[in-house]
């Protein structure tokens, strides 16, 4: 999902940590193919003998490694959701993707759609399937605790994620937020009536 879910203004403040936080940006904002060690460098101001040392498995151990911090991320943003409303759950999803979209004058999206869309590796592709699933369930587990039924609580899970990361690819291309309020004013109304 997001972010991205990266803020730029939380920049690590060891080496390997803005390493991987600039390649988190990075991903959002440029895509895979743009994220390379060099563009890392320029964009933390890293040393240029820390790449290797840090990351000695190449730039997938990097963006393995930016998967795991925005992951990590989504899933704090959603435990501050625990014992809402299936509402209040979707609106701070929702919320989260808006802030990233104006937050960056629509030029960043998920970091892990843009390494699912990308990747060569099966490696990548397996971490950005297991980031996906686990907010999933953990969303469905939200919505599961608001009152719903596994089995409904797990489609509109799917369903939030999924139309939520189309809205904001959509609306980077648009560079507009029309597109994603269309979406999440649907969303919205379907975990009210729920």
């Amino acid at each position: 999902m997001l972010v991205v879910i990266v803020k730029e203004s939380r920049v690590a403040r060891d080496v390997r940590g803005r390493m991987v936080e600039g390649a988190a940006v990075l991903l959002a904002k440029h895509g895979l193919q743009a994220t390379s060690f060099s563009e890392v460098l320029k964009a933390t101001g890293a040393p240029r003998g820390s790449i290797y040392h840090h990351f000695p498995e190449g730039k997938d151990q990097l963006v393995g490694s930016a998967l795991d911090l925005v992951s990590g991320r989504m899933l704090e943003l959603l435990e501050q959701q625990a014992g809402k409303s299936a509402e209040e759950v979707t609106r701070h999803v929702l919320d989260m993707w808006r802030y990233v979209l104006e937050r960056s004058h629509f030029s960043a999206g998920c970091a892990v759609l843009a390494v699912t869309v990308a990747a060569d590796s099966k490696a990548l592709l397996d971490q950005a399937a297991a980031v996906f699933r686990t907010w999933r369930e953990r969303l469905a587990a939200l919505y599961g605790a608001a009152g719903w039924p596994s089995d409904r609580a797990a489609r509109f899970a799917a369903m939030v994620i999924a139309s939520s990361e189309g809205a904001v690819v959509m609306s980077r291309a648009e560079q507009s937020i029309e597109p994603f309020e269309l979406v999440a004013a649907d969303l919205l109304e379907q975990s009210r009536r729920a």
